[in-house]
């Protein structure tokens, strides 16, 4: 018993370092971008969703039946929303993010989920009429202008001429759909953040269903190979199961507004991870780019108003 509590002293000192756990965070979450690119030629996109979300899936549910249990009648209602969310949020976003994977660079994707705070902000007004202030709006367009630069490659004539990347507008896209999601947890059920990531991951696994059934049926499903499923497992168990268990603590421990801060080192992560392990080119315009998404939140969150929802980074 003794040794069994030793081995895990270090689990609970990490469990109680919230900047430790949100700076892991960050780091897996911009390892997904570098894992989006590995999986090219190793795994289709929509065979990596489906096992991500069987395997999340079975994980949680084992751990939290009977939380899920206890908290039925009050998840029963909201359902519907539920479904969507997951839709939305975590088959729809992973989807076109492993496929934007196979059209663009890792720095690319790390760089553009970097605007989703930004949207979020956009959305909130759009929805809730949350008030805007001036640094948020100026934030907002230095953000804006941010992605921009990477989706022309910082080519003034592709700029002129409104030709972007391929793989950069699915990305876009595909924040789009996160920061709807986020937008959306406003009205998630009142149960605690396990559960909810329980019955979501439930969701993602069921509507994943058409999508890799659709790649089978058009002969572009390629199931896993030995690297492939590496690429499934990293994916699984970081950004996927520890992240979000880490930021749920982080919040817990530091409250959202503060926590949600940390989520700005995802592209600063994607960046260093992708030259470090695939060898990608860290240009001007990246370095242009990232300063400018980066530093348009920054400014936007000197005076933010009362979000309407803690900002979660795409995971």
């Amino acid at each position: 018993m003794a040794r069994f509590q030793i081995m895990h002293q270090p689990a609970r000192w990490l469990y109680g370092q919230p900047y430790l756990l949100l700076m892991m965070t960050a780091l897996f979450w911009g390892g997904n971008s570098i894992a989006s690119r590995l999986a090219v030629s190793e795994v289709s996109p929509f065979v990596i969703v489906f096992y991500r979300w069987a395997i999340v899936c079975l994980l949680l549910i084992a751990l939290n039946y009977k939380k899920v249990r206890a908290s039925w009648p009050v998840l029963k209602p909201k359902l519907p929303l539920l479904a969507g969310m997951a839709t939305v949020g975590f088959t729809g976003f992973n989807a076109i993010f492993y496929v934007a994977g196979h059209h663009t660079s890792a720095i690319n994707i790390g760089i553009l989920q970097g605007s989703i705070p930004v949207i979020v902000l956009l959305g909130a007004f759009l929805l809730y009429a949350t008030p805007v202030k001036p640094l948020q709006i100026v934030g907002t367009l230095v953000t804006i202008a941010g992605v921009i630069v990477v989706a022309s490659a910082g080519d003034i004539d592709r700029l002129l001429n409104l030709q972007f990347g391929y793989g950069d507008g699915l990305m876009m896209i595909a924040c789009i759909l996160y920061a709807s999601y986020t937008l959306a947890l406003k009205r998630r059920p009142e149960v605690s953040g396990i559960v909810l990531m329980t019955v979501l991951a439930f969701f993602a696994l069921i509507t994943s269903i058409p999508l890799v059934a659709y790649e089978i049926a058009s002969g572009e499903a390629q199931m896993p190979t030995g690297t492939g499923w590496l690429v499934i497992l990293y994916i699984t168990l970081f950004p996927s199961f520890l992240a979000q268990i880490f930021f749920m603590r982080g919040v817990e421990l530091i409250g959202p507004g503060r926590a949600g801060v940390f989520v700005n080192l995802v592209p600063v992560f994607s960046a260093i991870l992708a030259i470090v392990i695939l060898n990608e080119s860290f240009l001007l315009f990246h370095g242009l780019a990232l300063a400018l998404v980066l530093g348009g939140i920054y400014i936007a969150e000197r005076q933010k108003a009362v979000p309407p929802v803690a900002p979660k980074p795409a995971s």
